[in-house]
C-alpha cells in the first residue's frame, strides 16, 4: 500500500469523511434558514449579520460532527488489538469488504478535501501578500489637504484608530488595506479626475470598511471559504456577505453626506477602474455595482433566483443520503491498525522579497527615455516593482495619465516626447548623446523654443553660444530666455545664465541644493551626467569682486575642486568679455562627479579684500 492508501483506512479518514458528507445537508439547512431570514430583513446591517452568523454556523456544524465522529485513542486501540488477534500474520483484508459498503468509499474525499483546503488557503495567502505588497509597492503619501480632510470625515464617523492616505500607482480603484495600522490606497491621478464632492464620498466608504473592521472579517470570510470550498451553499453565503457589506458602508456615507445622486455617480465612475485583486482587501467598487447604485436611487432591481445555490446544495445532501442509506454499513468496525504518524514538516520562512536589478529595456526606459518627466515618487515606485508585468502596467499607466486625449487610440503626448529625443540625439550629439546634453535636455522638457539666436563664432563672447526664447512657459512666465555656452569649442554646449532665474527647468527637485544663509541664496545644480552647475548672486554695492570657491566631500573631506575668479558688472561697458552682464556669477560646469555627500564653500570679497558674504551649501550626488 501507498502512504495515502494507508492513510485512508485509519479512523481518521474515515471520520473526515463522514463529517463532509453530513455537512452537506447541515450547510443546506442553514442555508434555507438564511434564505428565510433575508425575506424577513430589510435593513442591510440586519441581513449581513444574518449572512455571517450562517456562515459562522455551518464552520461550527463542521466541527461539531468532525469532533463527534472523530474517534478516541481507547477505541482506536481495542479495533487495532482486536484485529491483531482475529486475523493471521500476513493476512491482508480483502478489499471487497471494504468496498462493498459507501463507508468504504468516503474515506477517499478526505486526502481531496485536505488538498482544495491547501490549495485555497495558499491562494488566500498569496492574495493578503499581494495586498501587503501593494500598500508597500509604489506608493506616497496624498496630498496634505486631503490627508487633513480625511482625518475631519474620520472625527466624523468616530473613527479612533489613525488611518494613512496614500496615493498607488498600481491600485485602479480605491481600497482598505490592513486591520492594526489601516491604509487606504488611492489610484494616481483620481484626486484631480472626480470632483472633491465625490472623493469625500468615496473616503467615506472606506473608512466605513475601517470602522466596521471588515478588513479582518474579510479575512476570517476567506479561511472559512478553504474550509468549506465543496459546500455551494458557503459560496452564496460568502457572495451574500460582500454585497451586504457594500450595501451597509454605502447607507453609512448617504447617512453622513447626505447625497446619494454624487454617490452613485462616483460608484459610476471607479467602476471602469474596477482592480483584479478585490477579494483580497474592501473596495469601494466591490459587490454588484448596478444592483448599489440602484439601491442608492431607490430603484431596486427585479428578484433575482437567489435560492438556486441551495437547491444545488438540498439535491446533493438528498443523493448523497439515498446513497448512504442504500448501502449499509458499519462505520468503525472494520478499520486497520493505524499508520505510525508521520514527522511533521517544518517549512521554512519565506525568504524576503527583493527587487531584483532591472533588465535593459526597462532600465533604459527609466533613465533614458522618462529621465526629465518622470517624478521622484514615480521613479522609486517603479524601482521597487519585482515583476515584469508589474513594470508593463506602470509604463502603461504612466503613459495614459500624461496622454491629452484619453479616448482615442492615439497618445500625441507620448509620441511628441519620443519625437523629440530623436530630435536631440540627431541635432544636439557630441561626446555624449544629445538626450543627455543640456540643449537637449531643455528642448525634450521644454519643446522647440520659439526663436533661437546663435553665435557659432563667438559673437559678444570669446567662445559659440546660443540662446533661445520662448513666448511662454506655462508656470513660469512670459518671454523666457535661456542661454548656451561652449567654452571649449567642443560643439557641447552648456547651460548659462537664465535672466528668469528658470534655468533649473527639467531638472527633478532631488539634483537642486541652495544654501542656507539669508538674503539672496547660492544654487547648486546636478545635472544628469553628475556635473555641478553654480549660481552665485552678486548683490552689492562694490563693482569688482574676488570669488573663491571650494568643494570637498563631507564623508571624508577631500577636496574635489577649487576655483578663484575675478568678475565685475559691466554697466559702463556692456559685452566686455570677462565681466556680468548681470548680477549672478555662474562658473564653467565641474568635472564630473562620485555619488556621494559634499560640501561646497563660497567667499565673495571687494577689490580691498574685504569679505562680502560666505555661503555654504550641502548637497549630494546619486
Amino acid at each position: 500500500m501507498t502512504l495515502i492508501q494507508t492513510w485512508v483506512h485509519t479512523p481518521l479518514a474515515q471520520a473526515i469523511g463522514w463529517t463532509l458528507v453530513h455537512s452537506l445537508w447541515e450547510g443546506a439547512v442553514v442555508a434555507l434558514v438564511l434564505a428565510a431570514a433575508l425575506w424577513a430583513f430589510r435593513s442591510s446591517r440586519a441581513r449581513y449579520a444574518a449572512a455571517c452568523l450562517a456562515m459562522l454556523v455551518m464552520l461550527a456544524g463542521f466541527g461539531f460532527t468532525f469532533a463527534r465522529l472523530m474517534p478516541r485513542g481507547s477505541h482506536v486501540a481495542t479495533i487495532a488489538n482486536a484485529r491483531g488477534a482475529l486475523l493471521p500474520a500476513g493476512f491482508d483484508e480483502p478489499k471487497g469488504l471494504v468496498q462493498r459498503s459507501a463507508a468504504g468509499f468516503l474515506p477517499w474525499l478526505a486526502p481531496f478535501w485536505i488538498l482544495g483546503v491547501a490549495i485555497f488557503h495558499l491562494r488566500s495567502l498569496a492574495s493578503w501578500m499581494a495586498a501587503r505588497r501593494l500598500r508597500r509597492t509604489g506608493v506616497c503619501l496624498a496630498p496634505d489637504v486631503w490627508r487633513e480632510r480625511l482625518d475631519r470625515l474620520g472625527a466624523r464617523l468616530r473613527l479612533s484608530r489613525p488611518v494613512t492616505l496614500l496615493e498607488s500607482c498600481l491600485a485602479e480603484v480605491p481600497v482598505v488595506i490592513g486591520y492594526v495600522c489601516p491604509a487606504i490606497l488611492m489610484p494616481v491621478g483620481l484626486f484631480a479626475g472626480l470632483p472633491a464632492g465625490q472623493i469625500e464620498a468615496i473616503l467615506l466608504h472606506e473608512l466605513a470598511h475601517i470602522r466596521r473592521y471588515d478588513y479582518l472579517i474579510n479575512l476570517l470570510q476567506a479561511s472559512v471559504e478553504g474550509f468549506l470550498f465543496y459546500h455551494p451553499a458557503v459560496w452564496w453565503i460568502s457572495g451574500l456577505i460582500r454585497a451586504e457589506r457594500e450595501n451597509c458602508c454605502d447607507d453609512l456615507v448617504v447617512a453622513t453626506n447626505g447625497d446619494a445622486r454624487e454617490y452613485a455617480a462616483a460608484l459610476a465612475a471607479l467602476e471602469q477602474n474596477r482592480w483584479s485583486a478585490r477579494d483580497a482587501a474592501p473596495a469601494a467598487t466591490g459587490g454588484n455595482l448596478m444592483q448599489r447604485i440602484r439601491r442608492l436611487l431607490d430603484r431596486p432591481e427585479a428578484p433575482r433566483r437567489a435560492l438556486t445555490p441551495i437547491f444545488s446544495a438540498c439535491i446533493l445532501a438528498i443523493t448523497a443520503a439515498v446513497v448512504l442509506t442504500a448501502w449499509p454499513s458499519k462505520a468503525g468496525a472494520k478499520a486497520p491498525a493505524p499508520a505510525a504518524p508521520a514527522a511533521p514538516a517544518t517549512q521554512a520562512a519565506p525568504a524576503p522579497q527583493v527587487s531584483p536589478p532591472l533588465s535593459a529595456p526597462y532600465r533604459k526606459w527609466l533613465t533614458e527615455d522618462v529621465a526629465y518627466i518622470i517624478t521622484d515618487q514615480e521613479r522609486a515606485a517603479f524601482k521597487s516593482l519585482t515583476t515584469d508585468a508589474e513594470r508593463e502596467h506602470f509604463i502603461e499607466q504612466f503613459w495614459l495619465r500624461r496622454d491629452p486625449t484619453p479616448g482615442t487610440v492615439e497618445n500625441e503626448f507620448k509620441e511628441e516626447h519620443y519625437r523629440r529625443i530623436a530630435y536631440a540625439n540627431e541635432h544636439y550629439a557630441s561626446s555624449i548623446p544629445g538626450w543627455k546634453t543640456d540643449r537637449g535636455r531643455i528642448y525634450i522638457t521644454l519643446g522647440p523654443p520659439d526663436e533661437i539666436e546663435t553665435h557659432p563664432s563667438g559673437g559678444v563672447t570669446s567662445y559659440p553660444s546660443e540662446n533661445w526664447r520662448y513666448r511662454y512657459i506655462e508656470g513660469v512666465g512670459s518671454n523666457i530666455t535661456i542661454g548656451f555656452v561652449d567654452p571649449a569649442n567642443s560643439g557641447e554646449y552648456s547651460i548659462a545664465i537664465d535672466p528668469s532665474e528658470k534655468y533649473l527647468l527639467g531638472l527633478p527637485e532631488s539634483r537642486v541644493f541652495t544654501s542656507s544663509e539669508p538674503g539672496a541664496r547660492v544654487t547648486i545644480v546636478i545635472t544628469s551626467d553628475r556635473k555641478m552647475l553654480i549660481r552665485i548672486p552678486i548683490d552689492f554695492e562694490a563693482r569688482e569682486y574676488d570669488i573663491y570657491g571650494r568643494t570637498r566631500r563631507a564623508d571624508t573631506g577631500a577636496t574635489v575642486s577649487v576655483f578663484e575668479d575675478r568678475a565685475r558688472l559691466c554697466k559702463d561697458a556692456p559685452g566686455t568679455p570677462g565681466c556680468l552682464e548681470r548680477p549672478v556669477y555662474q562658473p564653467f560646469p565641474a568635472a564630473t562627479l562620485e555619488p556621494g555627500p559634499y560640501v561646497f564653500a563660497a567667499t565673495v570679497k571687494d577689490s580691498a579684500g574685504t569679505v562680502l558674504k560666505t555661503y555654504t551649501v550641502n548637497f549630494s550626488v546619486d
